[in-house]
């Protein structure tokens, strides 16, 4: 009888830690009455990461006791621990509440100081003449940078036989605006990368503060960082960010050693 009862037990304490240890994919999707397609859907505890498609639904492998961090610009960030009764449905839902940003206090209108100078300096006069005003069409594109105005001044010229390229090319100033145009694209790029995932990376893989930043830094030294990141989705960054994350630390030990 006592052998019995032993053996219960361990099937038992057996069961509990299979159910412990078994890993599934979890299917769910986000309920919220703002945009809910790629929304973050962060595994803290396996280190995994997907995001949402435009129905707000996702898929990602979990272990009970794992905890599911869901973020978004547009909504508070929200943890879900997995439980029983999620890995037997293997099918969650989650509703994210409205990320409310406040506005600071507006003045509207002109205040007097009775201080002359501050009082012409706040005066605000009228706009100055578009082409819409004036029913010209005008151009509606990407407003250029200062550096891509002065590759198109430096390869563009008038005339029969334009001069501009010519000596531009001659002189090595075209070679050396087309790397400050290129320079300019992988800091926007890389800008926009550290607002959309720096925070959300760093809630999986840990790295001290202080080194943040050299971190995106050695990412934006890749040969292949363009071809990587550029127009790319937030899981294909993501991929290209944990690759580099441990090439990074691995330099980190071997400089310490």
């Amino acid at each position: 009888m006592l052998k019995t009862k032993h053996f219960i037990i361990l099937i038992a304490l057996f069961s509990s830690k299979m159910m412990t240890a078994q890993n599934v994919e979890i299917s769910g999707y986000v309920q919220s009455e703002k945009d809910v397609e790629n929304i973050h859907v962060i595994n803290k505890t396996a280190q995994l990461f997907t995001v949402t498609n435009t129905k707000g639904e996702f898929k990602i492998s979990a272990s009970i006791n794992d905890t599911i961090v869901f973020t978004s610009i547009q909504h508070k960030t929200q943890n879900l621990i997995i439980d029983e009764n999620i890995m037997a449905s293997k099918i969650c839902v989650v509703k994210l509440e409205e990320q409310v940003n406040e506005l600071d206090e507006v003045t509207v209108g002109k205040i007097l100081t009775g201080d002359l100078n501050s009082d012409i300096n706040s005066a605000e006069g009228d706009p100055p003449i578009n082409f819409y005003d004036v029913g010209i069409p005008g151009y509606t594109g990407k407003i250029a940078t200062q550096s891509e105005r002065r590759l198109h001044e430096a390869t563009s010229g008038g005339g029969f036989i334009p001069l501009n390229p010519i000596l531009n090319g001659i002189s090595g100033r075209t070679k050396m605006l087309k790397q400050q145009v290129r320079l300019e694209e992988k800091d926007n790029l890389l800008h926009k990368i550290r607002i959309n995932l720096s925070k959300d990376f760093f809630t999986i893989y840990e790295l001290d503060e202080s080194l943040r930043t050299d971190f995106f830094y050695f990412c934006q030294e890749d040969p292949d960082f363009n071809l990587r990141c550029k127009n790319k989705s937030d899981i294909e960054i993501f991929e290209f960010l944990k690759e580099k994350l441990a090439q990074y630390k691995q330099n980190l030990n071997s400089n310490q050693d």
